[in-house]
């Protein structure tokens, strides 16, 4: 349970590997890149 345990988290962070005890952080979509810049300008008269 150590820095050479491959199934713990401290293992894993001292091999930069990634599993169920590390997962990868998910990047979040920003909600300002969604919308585009050309259709916010336009109104409907």
């Amino acid at each position: 349970m150590g820095k050479g345990d491959r199934k713990s988290k401290r293992g894993k962070i001292n091999r930069g590997t990634f599993g169920v005890r590390r997962p990868r952080i998910k990047k979040r979509v920003r909600p300002e890149t969604k919308i585009s810049l050309d259709k916010k300008g336009t109104v409907k008269p």
